[in-house]
C-alpha cells in the first residue's frame, strides 16, 4: 500500500468516475485504474462497483476511503509542522466563497493578501454552501467563506462580520414613499429571488416571514444566481429584491436611490472562515482572516455591537 494508491482511491471515491478522477491526479486512466486494481488484490477487497455509471464505493470501500483520508491528511501535516517551524507563508491555499460574496468581498482583500504573502498561491472557487461543506469534508478546499451557521459537526467556523441587509427596490414601488422599512412591510410575492440552492434565498424568504407563501400572481417569474442581474430587473421593471450591504459599497448615486435600510432591530447575516476541525495550514488561514478584517469597511466592524437580527 503506497500514498499515491491511497490519493487515487479518494479522487475515485471524490468524483466517481475514473477517467476524471486520473485528471484531477495528473496521471493516464490506465495507470490510476492499475494502480488501483493492485491495492484491492493486495487487500483481497473490492474498493469500487465499477458496474454501475457513476463508479459506487462499496461499503468495506467506504471505511477504506475514509481511513486513506486520515492517512493522507496526517501524511500532509509533516510539511505544515517543517513550515510552521520555520515561519514560512508558502504553498496553494485553496477557497471555496459563495456567489452573494465574492465579487464584492474578494477585491477589498485579494490583492493586498498576495502582495504580502508572493509565496502563497491562491485557488479560489466560487460556489454553493453546499459544495463548499462537501470540498471541505473531503479536503478538496482548505477553507470556506460563508454564511454561518452551517450546523456541521466535522467543520469549524470562525466568525469575521455580521453584514446588514438593505432593500433595493423599484422607484414605482409604493413602499418607495417610506424613508425606512419595516420586516413587516415585506411581500415575498413583490421580490426577486435568487434560485434555489441559494442560502442568501431562503434567508429573503425567511426575512418575508408571514408572507413568504409564494402565490406567483407576477406576470413575470425570474430567478436569477446573480444579485447584480436582480438589482438590473429592480431598476427597469417593479418590485424589490434584498442586498447585503457588501453589494452596496460601490454602488453610485443614482443607483443609491433604489435603496431602502430597514428599521432597527435591522436584519443580518452571520460570515465566517470555515474549516474543517483537522484543518492544516493554521498559518496561512490566519493570515486570511487577519487580511480580510484589515480591509472590510468600518461599518461592517460596527454590525458587532448594532441591534441586529440575525437571520439564517
Amino acid at each position: 500500500m503506497t500514498i499515491t494508491q491511497l490519493e487515487y482511491i479518494i479522487a475515485v471515491d471524490t468524483h466517481k468516475n475514473f477517467a476524471e478522477a486520473a485528471n484531477r491526479c495528473f496521471v493516464t486512466q490506465p495507470t490510476l485504474s492499475m494502480q488501483v486494481k493492485k491495492l484491492e488484490e493486495d487487500l483481497n477487497v473490492l474498493i469500487f462497483d465499477r458496474s454501475k455509471k457513476p463508479v459506487l464505493t462499496t461499503e468495506i470501500g467506504k471505511q477504506i476511503v475514509a481511513q486513506a483520508r486520515i492517512a493522507i491528511k496526517e501524511f500532509n501535516r509533516v510539511n505544515e509542522v517543517i513550515r510552521d517551524n520555520r515561519k514560512e507563508f508558502a504553498g496553494d491555499l485553496r477557497i471555496g466563497i459563495i456567489p452573494t460574496l465574492s465579487p464584492y468581498l474578494l477585491p477589498l482583500f485579494v490583492t493586498e493578501y498576495m502582495r504580502k504573502y508572493p509565496d502563497v498561491n491562491l485557488v479560489i472557487e466560487e460556489l454553493l454552501s453546499d459544495q463548499i461543506a462537501f470540498k471541505l469534508r473531503n479536503d478538496l478546499l482548505d477553507v470556506g467563506i460563508l454564511v454561518s451557521p452551517m450546523m456541521e459537526k466535522s467543520l469549524l467556523e470562525v466568525p469575521l462580520f455580521y453584514e446588514t441587509f438593505v432593500v433595493y427596490m423599484s422607484t414605482s414601488h409604493p413602499l418607495m414613499t417610506k424613508s425606512s422599512i419595516n420586516l413587516k412591510d415585506l411581500d415575498v410575492n413583490d421580490m426577486w429571488l435568487l434560485k434555489e440552492g441559494h442560502c442568501f434565498r431562503n434567508q429573503m424568504v425567511n426575512i418575508c416571514g408571514e408572507s413568504a407563501m409564494l402565490n406567483n400572481h407576477n406576470q413575470l417569474k425570474f430567478e436569477s444566481g446573480s444579485l447584480e442581474t436582480l438589482k438590473r430587473i429592480v431598476e427597469q421593471q417593479y418590485g424589490y429584491t434584498l442586498l447585503p450591504e457588501l453589494a452596496t459599497l460601490g454602488l453610485d448615486e443614482e443607483r443609491r436611490k433604489y435603496i431602502r435600510n430597514f428599521n432597527e432591530p435591522r436584519p443580518v447575516r452571520e460570515v465566517s472562515l470555515v474549516i474543517h476541525r483537522s484543518f492544516m495550514k493554521k498559518k496561512l488561514i490566519e493570515a486570511l482572516k487577519e487580511e480580510i478584517m484589515e480591509n472590510i469597511p468600518a461599518s461592517l466592524k460596527d454590525n458587532m455591537t448594532g441591534k441586529l437580527i440575525h437571520w439564517k
